[in-house]
């Protein structure tokens, strides 16, 4: 026993495992009412970890050749050990994290964390998002099946679309004027290597934000203004054991139903691998319906709800940039959904013209579809720009002083 506490004060000299333990699970105190919409951040975190080891696994036996990557991805199902398990894993985990980052956006949105003091822990967190869907895109084609390669090919067009340096773009992404055997191979850089890193980084800014602002809870109260006699909030309790039990009751059902679709339902229908895919790279043979993945099915919607691909592209892209404002946008006194009843419809409304979005865009190009898209298109904006007028004179219910169980 001496030896061991020996060699752990050794340790805690010159790495301070001890210090930043305590710091960040027995004497990290969060709000004690935390409920089921607070499992998605360690799920996410879990999800990263097995898609970055599982990827490690794949990437040592893909070809990032036109020639060989579809074979190279069969040779991994079928002739190596255990690879179509892994391949399973992978493509399930991408679905997963999305489902999962998702469900952790939804939560921000309902409980306001992303209000003061959490303004730059919810800039990081929306990063990681926009990353997540670069790299999904990027791992989307590597595979290069049919419907990978039609894929990549429409996106990439598209960026053509760009007034000025469109053309110049297109050329750097595909590493030439076609799609192809250089493009792969950026893809696979930009897949393993730099967004990988990059998203790292960007993770553990998230996380030390977190530990420096504290979570946000169910009741949007900051439970750091109610301390007790030795300065620990009155209505926190430590994240270790008793958030740490709970996160692994989370994992385990995570676990199961992740097994579940891996083992019995690893395409789901089309969902997680479209039946497109399984056919190689045809130049010449363009599938029936080219159609994203469901997760990044809503933007593909807006680009097609809009004819003109600049303005597409434009509405695209503040789309994607006007949640980053979201903390200025919200001037309610309350952060809570709890104590707003009109913020409430406003995000019911938000969420279903995000779902009509991802359906039509997961439908074939249909004209009589537009007219939906665009009323959603308008919905979601809508949202954005009516907030700080109306949650500025909302009603508001009271909010208590202390969070309630």
């Amino acid at each position: 026993m001496s030896d061991k506490r020996g060699f752990w004060v050794w340790i805690n000299e010159r790495l301070p495992v001890s210090g930043f333990l305590k710091a960040s699970m027995t004497e990290y105190y969060a709000p004690k009412n935390f409920n089921f919409w607070y499992f998605f951040g360690s799920l996410a975190l879990l999800v990263l970890v097995m898609q970055i080891f599982s990827g490690i696994f794949l990437l040592v036996h893909y070809y990032s050749s036109a020639d060989q990557a579809f074979d190279s991805v069969q040779g991994i199902m079928f002739d190596v050990k255990w690879g179509w398990l892994v391949r399973y894993i992978h493509t399930t985990g991408a679905t997963m994290f999305f489902l999962v980052i998702y469900l952790h956006i939804s939560r921000a949105y309902l409980y306001g964390s992303y209000r003061k003091p959490r303004e730059l822990l919810w800039i990081f967190g929306w990063i990681i998002y926009i990353l997540l869907m670069a790299e999904a895109y990027l791992g989307y084609v590597m595979p290069f099946g049919n419907m990978s390669y039609w894929g990549g090919e429409v996106i990439t067009a598209i960026i053509g679309a760009i007034p000025g340096i469109g053309d110049w773009l297109v050329s750097i992404v595909r590493g030439g004027p076609a799609f192809g055997g250089a493009t792969l191979t950026r893809f696979m850089a930009w897949h393993v290597a730099f967004i990988p890193l990059l998203l790292i980084v960007i993770v553990v800014l998230h996380l030390v934000a977190l530990h420096t602002v504290g979570s946000n809870n169910p009741d949007g109260i900051e439970i750091s203004k109610k301390l007790n006699a030795d300065g620990r909030p009155l209505d926190g309790i430590p994240f270790h054991p008793y958030y740490t039990v709970k996160d692994i009751y989370g994992v385990g059902v995570f676990l199961t139903l992740f097994a579940i679709v891996v083992l019995y339902a690893p395409t789901l229908h089309g969902l997680i691998i479209e039946s497109d895919n399984y056919i190689p790279a045809n130049y010449l043979q363009t599938p029936p319906d080219v159609t994203p993945a469901w997760y990044l099915s809503p933007y593909y919607a807006i680009l097609r709800s809009i004819p003109e691909k600049g303005l597409g592209i434009a509405m695209l892209g503040l789309s994607i940039i006007l949640p980053f404002f979201l903390p200025w946008l919200d001037r309610c006194p309350a952060k809570s959904v709890r104590y707003r009843p009109v913020y409430f419809v406003m995000l019911i409304l938000l969420a279903i013209s995000l779902l009509v979005l991802g359906w039509i865009g997961l439908q074939p190009a249909n004209p009589a579809l537009l007219p939906y898209a665009r009323v959603a298109l308008a919905v979601y904006f809508g949202f954005f720009i009516l907030l700080p007028i109306i949650s500025k004179f909302e009603p508001v219910r009271p909010v208590p002083e202390r969070v309630r169980s």
